[in-house]
Formats: C-alpha cells, sequence, structure tokens
C-alpha cells in the first residue's frame, strides 16, 4: 500500500499523459544500440561493421549527452527537446537508408554518430523535470524518481526485446523504423507538455557553483561501476549461455536484469523515509555484492538464471538512491546536466566493461567475464560503506530548490 501511494503522489505531480510519454519517449534510446548493431550486421554479413554503428552511437550519446542536458537547463527543455526529438528521428531514417543502400560504413558511421549525438534525453530531463516540480518537498520528490527509475528500468527491458522480436518476425529494420516514430511523436509531445521548464535566465545561475563537487564525483564513480558490472555481465550471459549449448537464451537471461530490478524499483518506493538515502546506498551495493558472487560459480543455466535476477534485484534501489543524492547534490538549475552526466558515465563504463570481459573470455573461458563483474560490485560496495553519509549530501551546492508551479495538463 505504500508504494501505491507513492506513485499516485508521482502521478498527481505529474500527470498521467506526460509519464506515457516519457516512457515511450525514451524507449528508442533503449532500442537504437541494438537496433543498429543488427540492422548494419545484417545488412553487411559483417558483426564487426554492426559493432562499429553500436559503439560509435554509444559513444556519441555519452558525449553528448551532458552538453545536451546543459543546453535543455540553459534553454529551456521544450526547443531543446523538440529540435533533438527531430534530428533524431531524421538520424535513425538516415541510417537505415544507409545500410539498406549498402553505402561504405564510414557513410553508415555518420548518422550513427547523428544518432547518439541528438538524443532527447527524456529519462534525465524527465527526472530533472520532476524535481522541479516537486519544488522542494521530499516526499514528492522521492515519489518521482522512484517512479522514473521503474520506467528506466521497463524501457531498458523493453526496448531490446522489441527489437528482437521485431527482427525475428519481420525485419531488422522494421524495429528501428518504430524508434524513429517514437521518438518524433512522443519525444515532441513530452517536450511540448506545460510541466516543461523554462530555461534559466543567466542573471539566476549559480554559474560559480562547480557541478562536480566531491559528492557527485562520487556519485558518478558510483554509477561507472554499475555500467562495468552491466558490460560484463552481458558479455558473461553470452558466454555460458553458448557453453552450456543455449546460445539464444543469453537474451532472455540478460533480461531478466531488467524484469527483477522492476519490482525492486517498486519495493524500494515503499521503503520507509527513516531509511535514509546514504544507508539505502550502502544496503544496495552490498546486496550487488553478494549477488555477484553467485555468477563465477554457476554450474548451469537455472543456477545463471538465480545469480542474474539476484544481480537485478540491486540495481534499481541502488540507480534510484543515486539519482536522489544527485537531487540533493547538484545546483537546481543544472539538475538536466547532472542527470545526463550520470548516463555518460555508466554508457561509457558499460562500453569499457563490454570490451575488457570480451578480452578476458577469450582467453580465460566464459566464466571470467564474471569476475570483471565481481571485482567492480566490489569497489562499490567499498566506495559507499566509506563514503556515503548523510552529511555529505545534506547540502546542497548552491542556491536550493525553488518552489515552482507543478503545471498540470492531464
Amino acid at each position: 500500500m505504500a508504494a501505491v501511494a507513492t506513485f499516485r503522489t508521482a502521478v498527481h505531480l505529474t500527470g498521467r499523459r506526460v509519464l506515457l510519454w516519457s516512457l515511450l519517449g525514451r524507449l528508442p534510446n533503449a532500442m537504437c544500440p541494438i537496433g543498429s548493431l543488427l540492422l548494419v550486421s545484417h545488412d553487411s554479413g559483417s558483426v564487426w561493421r554492426g559493432s562499429a554503428a553500436a559503439g560509435t552511437l554509444a559513444v556519441a550519446q555519452a558525449v553528448a549527452g551532458p552538453l545536451v542536458g546543459r543546453l535543455a537547463d540553459r534553454r529551456g527543455q521544450r526547443p531543446v527537446g523538440l529540435a533533438a526529438a527531430a534530428v533524431n528521428a531524421l538520424a535513425i531514417l538516415a541510417l537505415v537508408a544507409a545500410s539498406r543502400s549498402g553505402l561504405p560504413l564510414w557513410l553508415q558511421l555518420v548518422p550513427a554518430a547523428l544518432i547518439g549525438l541528438s538524443v532527447p534525453l527524456v529519462g534525465p530531463l524527465s527526472r530533472s523535470r520532476w524535481v522541479r516540480l516537486a519544488g522542494g518537498d521530499r516526499e514528492a520528490t522521492g515519489a518521482a524518481i522512484s517512479l522514473d527509475g521503474i520506467m528506466d528500468e521497463i524501457s531498458f527491458t523493453a526496448g531490446p526485446a522489441v527489437i528482437g522480436i521485431l527482427a525475428a518476425l519481420a525485419d531488422p529494420a522494421a524495429g528501428l523504423l518504430l524508434a524513429a516514430a517514437l521518438v518524433g511523436v512522443c519525444g515532441t509531445l513530452f517536450a511540448r507538455h506545460p510541466t516543461a521548464p523554462p530555461g534559466t535566465p543567466a542573471a539566476r545561475r549559480h554559474g560559480g557553483a562547480p557541478l562536480l563537487t566531491a559528492p557527485f564525483a562520487l556519485l558518478l564513480a558510483g554509477m561507472a561501476l554499475l555500467g562495468v558490472c552491466f558490460g560484463s555481465v552481458q558479455v558473461g550471459v553470452t558466454a555460458t549461455a553458448e557453453r552450456l549449448g543455449h546460445p539464444g537464451a543469453a537474451g532472455l537471461l540478460y533480461g531478466l536484469i531488467g524484469l527483477t530490478s522492476s519490482f525492486a524499483g517498486v519495493a524500494t518506493a515503499a521503503l520507509p523515509a527513516g531509511f535514509a538515502l546514504a544507508a539505502r546506498l550502502k544496503a544496495a551495493t552490498v546486496l550487488l555484492l553478494a549477488a555477484s558472487l553467485l555468477l563465477p560459480g554457476a554450474a548451469g543455466m537455472t543456477g545463471l538464471a538465480v545469480g542474474v535476477g539476484c544481480l537485478g534485484v540491486a540495481v534499481a534501489p541502488q540507480m534510484i538512491t543515486m539519482f536522489g543524492l544527485t537531487e540533493r547534490a547538484v545546483p537546481t538549475d543544472r539538475l538536466g546536466e547532472a542527470m545526463a552526466a550520470l548516463v555518460s558515465s555508466i554508457t561509457l563504463a558499460q562500453s569499457a566493461g563490454t570490451l575488457l570481459a570480451g578480452w578476458l573470455a577469450d582467453r580465460s573461458g566464459a566464466a571470467a567475464p564474471f569476475l570483471v563483474t565481481c571485482a567492480a560490485a566490489g569497489l562499490a560496495a567499498v566506495l559507499a560503506l566509506t563514503t556515503a553519509t548523510e552529511a555529505r549530501y545534506r547540502r546542497r551546492t548552491g542556491a536550493g530548490h525553488r518552489p515552482l508551479t507543478r503545471a498540470r495538463a492531464g
């Protein structure tokens, strides 16, 4: 019942329709990396070419994310979101056309990079938007961030699944065409909604307050270590499933992280207010470490599924808590930039974790990637246990929250 009350608070704050646009608008972000990999690999007959397109997209998104977030903070979410949604949809269509036409690889990497550079950042900007709408109300802020975290988990579970289903039943291009439609329509509706905050005038910006303070740097490091866990688990699950003779089950197994994480996100929303965020972060990272230790010794598919599912239970509480602590650690007028930086941190680290785990899998066997997972989870636990205190995040850098009008339009 506590979780239901929490979500009612969040829905009352934002409105139902903008939550729908937010959910559907962030799906393309989860669909495009795997979609570009499948499309280019299928059309060219080369997995390496598909990997190059997906990698280019991911790196471009990680680099541009904080810049787009900063523009949205300064110029307003509406103009920046509208421009990004239009460019992103066109770039996705351009990649499909380039791949289908058999153009040289570099001409396919250009639209792939443009997709990454123009991602509308619906997830990070929605978190920034909900915090602003809460106007400093801790209960409303926590409710909105919890609900948004669950929506993230749903999108990153459903996005690849939709791409896989459409690739199997129709064509690899179908998933990307759907992604273009979603970002063009739902990304635009999200940007145009009355809840979109305006930019911060230069006179009201806290330009003297640095974004990269010690508390925020620690949160970026925590997100990066979580990203390494994601990348290494993905490789480990793929390698282990292949070793066990079930290569086609790898996607479903990895999807368990998103499934169990979604349920854990609902449970997180029901936690009592007295369970402080710093203590939650410590508990979540210890749980992440304990779950990761189950993976190297998994002897069969059942053991692997249990380990991956347990790992997912720790993910949502950790991410939701770090987003909540970020809301305290950075100036209000730079929230969009900060949330985007967290996403960039986890994206780059996931790529690094994938590369390292893949190298180890080739040289030391299918279980080796899980050692990377254990190491990253261990570092995350040590970092949280030794640095996460309520005092560290008690005061926000720069000015506090300013009450904002809670504009709602359904």
